[in-house]
């Protein structure tokens, strides 16, 4: 066994989520002015069926969070192997996320990323804070699906695809 001991709760923390591979989704949506603005995330879930509900984390802090904190809607894009590069873009700064061709204007206005396997937009119902991030809970409204692909994994502060060397 490993006897590498994090120096307190915080470390031990990153250190154990860096070592849990998560789904990479997108979310898109635009600031108060018209921007277009997004982020990744590896905290998507389902969370109903009827109606179709899905969540996911933010912090507060984020550049995105006026967005979601003032918006109606979002975009959550699932995101393959293929995506990787738009994954690493969107993880960047907040100025440059959307330079490119890698998103079009979507349904009301917000970006839409191309070739991403799968999309919903969903309007937010709820904003839960949660110490100094918020849980958001949002309520399916549109979709469309792209072509399969592996996913792509978020682990250890890389991107992946399954099967890939460590």
């Amino acid at each position: 066994m490993d006897d590498t001991r994090p120096a307190d709760d915080t470390a031990a923390f990153r250190h154990a989520f860096r070592r849990h591979a998560a789904g990479v989704v997108a979310i898109t949506t635009v600031l108060p002015d018209g921007t277009p603005a997004g982020f990744t995330a590896t905290s998507v879930a389902s969370l109903a069926a009827d109606p179709p509900l899905v969540t996911f984390n933010m912090a507060r802090t984020a550049s995105t969070w006026p967005a979601v904190a003032e918006g109606t809607h979002v975009i959550v894009h699932m995101l393959g192997a293929r995506n990787r590069t738009a994954a690493e873009r969107l993880a960047g700064p907040a100025g440059r996320r959307f330079e490119g061709d890698h998103w079009t204007p979507g349904p009301l206005g917000i970006p839409l990323l191309r070739d991403v396997t799968a999309w919903m937009l969903v309007r937010i119902v709820d904003r839960v804070a949660v110490a100094s991030a918020a849980v958001v809970v949002a309520q399916v409204e549109d979709g469309g699906l792209g072509e399969p692909d592996v996913p792509l994994i978020y682990h250890e502060r890389q991107y992946w695809r399954p099967g890939d060397p460590a």
